[in-house]
């Protein structure tokens, strides 16, 4: 059996996961802000650098990494969107990534609602850092431009790395869930500002229904399978042929 590193274990689709590899007889030690072996805020750089050196310590072996941790565009701090999905992702995967073994997966959750970013400076800011400067650009925007760019950045971030840990033997992609129900989406639906906007948007998902959680924990699984070893570099949309029906002419 193996052991797997998860963040944002507690609930939605890092629960999901979770649940499935224990099913299976896998240790999985959770990275998350209210329920885990380690809880910490990975939206605070401190506590984040501190977690990520404590479990590099204490898990010296890690058989597959995957970072669910994340917030929705209704977050009320708009630069720490950033932070924790972004950032909070990076950090986690750069300090833990030595511990991986050889055939080790990476799986890191990015989002169908990249594409709609339309600032390419805050994803050039994420993905260049220095971290204070892009959470600055960020609490002067909206959320959801926070939230999208934070989640292209992590998609382009996993193509910039996964070639290099792909030479250690290593599988890296990202995970580009629609609409999935989970408490996280559940409180987006039900803000003012946000909520009609997200009606209209599940509405209009082509397969007809939102996603849940196990739909995705199903993907991750077979990512972390013998079965998926081949596939590296790829962000894998899973969102009822949303983003199809939205870019139809995008062929990658």
């Amino acid at each position: 059996m193996g052991t797997y590193v998860l963040t944002g274990g507690a609930t939605g689709i890092g629960a999901a996961i979770k649940e499935k590899l224990r099913a299976q007889g896998h240790r999985v030690v959770v990275i998350d802000l209210k329920e885990g072996d380690y809880l910490a805020d990975l939206g605070d750089p401190e506590t984040r650098s501190s977690v990520v050196s404590k479990v590099a310590d204490e898990v010296p072996e890690i058989d597959g990494l995957i970072t669910c941790a994340g917030v929705a565009s209704q977050f009320p701090n708009t630069g720490k969107i950033l932070a924790i999905n972004y950032f909070g992702t990076t950090e986690v995967i750069e300090g833990l990534s030595a511990n991986v073994v050889t055939g080790g997966r990476i799986i890191a959750i990015s989002s169908n609602s990249a594409p709609m970013s339309t600032r390419p400076d805050l994803i050039d800011a994420l993905l260049d850092g220095p971290e204070a400067a892009a959470v600055a650009m960020g609490a002067e925007l909206n959320g959801h431009e926070c939230y999208a760019s934070s989640k292209n950045a992590v998609a382009r971030y996993m193509r910039r790395t996964a070639p290099i840990l792909a030479q250690r033997g290593i599988s890296f992609n990202a995970l580009a869930p629609g609409y999935i129900s989970t408490p996280m989406t559940q409180a987006v639906e039900n803000d003012e500002e946000y909520g009609p906007l997200i009606k209209a948007f599940v509405d209009s998902i082509p397969l007809g229904r939102p996603g849940q959680a196990d739909d995705v924990a199903n993907l991750a699984m077979f990512l972390l399978s013998p079965e998926g070893a081949y596939v590296a570099g790829s962000t894998l949309f899973i969102d009822g042929a949303h983003d199809a029906m939205m870019r139809p002419d995008v062929s990658v």
